[in-house]
């Protein structure tokens, strides 16, 4: 993984504005990761790519992250903080496996660990179940029954649900939950991260700042955007501060 330069980023940004959730996520790893292709980041499971974008933010912004969660006992809001370092080891060690055996009831199943392909297609449907259905679907190899080929339709709820417990825990930083407690009424819980979703929201932060900054300098100055953005951030706030941003 390489550091992306400020232009690239804000062009992955301009970019992204148009793209799903999923694909923005693979054109920052696309930057920052020149030795894969598109498609070789794509299939990378789900939790390969988020430990990848995890180390991506902390190339851009550090380790520390900072969020806010409701309390869902008494909707108290509080202000959580956290490190990419506490992420990866809260999570059990990535297995290396990208297929895994099942045998449960009756049937024998081969699985592959979902990627962000599988998450696009399952994504186009509206309803839980459909998406639930279609990633089984193309996370599914074989399946056989009494040793009877049979397709992922033909499966039982108690082996669809095996399946999807199985493919969770073989990909733990695929579902990254951080431990919170309420300081005001003492629940606590486990409440979802999304790393894609995370790390998104600071790149368009960053952009907006960014791009105000280019705007100040190049108001100032006459500088052209390329120039402003080659220079150090340190060198831009010296510039900012001179007149007097």
């Amino acid at each position: 993984m390489r550091s992306i330069l400020a232009q690239e980023l804000l062009e992955v940004w301009e970019h992204g504005l148009a793209q799903a959730p999923c694909v923005r996520a693979l054109s920052l790893l696309a930057a920052a990761c020149p030795e894969l292709t598109f498609d070789q980041i794509a299939t990378l499971s789900i939790g390969q790519r988020d430990a990848r974008l995890l180390a991506l933010r902390e190339a851009l912004f550090g380790q520390e992250l900072e969020s806010v969660a409701n309390c869902p006992s008494c909707n108290e809001r509080l202000e959580v903080s956290f490190s990419t370092t506490e992420l990866r080891s809260g999570a059990k060690s990535q297995q290396q496996a990208t297929e895994l055996s099942l045998n449960v009831a009756s049937y024998n199943l081969r699985l592959r660990l979902p990627n962000s392909w599988d998450i696009l297609l399952a994504g186009s449907l509206e309803a839980p179940d459909q998406r639930r259905d279609q990633l089984l679907k193309c996370c599914l190899l074989s399946a056989k029954r009494n040793e009877v080929p049979v397709e992922a339709d033909q499966l039982s709820p108690e082996v669809a649900e095996a399946a999807a417990q199985d493919l969770a825990e073989a990909d733990p930083l695929a579902d990254i939950r951080i431990k919170i407690l309420c300081p005001s009424c003492g629940h606590a819980w486990r409440a979802a991260f999304d790393i894609v979703e995370f790390l998104w929201a600071e790149v368009e932060a960053w952009a907006g700042r960014v791009l105000n900054e280019v705007h100040t300098l190049a108001s100032a100055y006459g500088w052209c955007e390329r120039d402003i953005l080659a220079l150090s951030p340190t060198r831009r706030q010296f510039y900012l501060d001179m007149v007097g941003a």
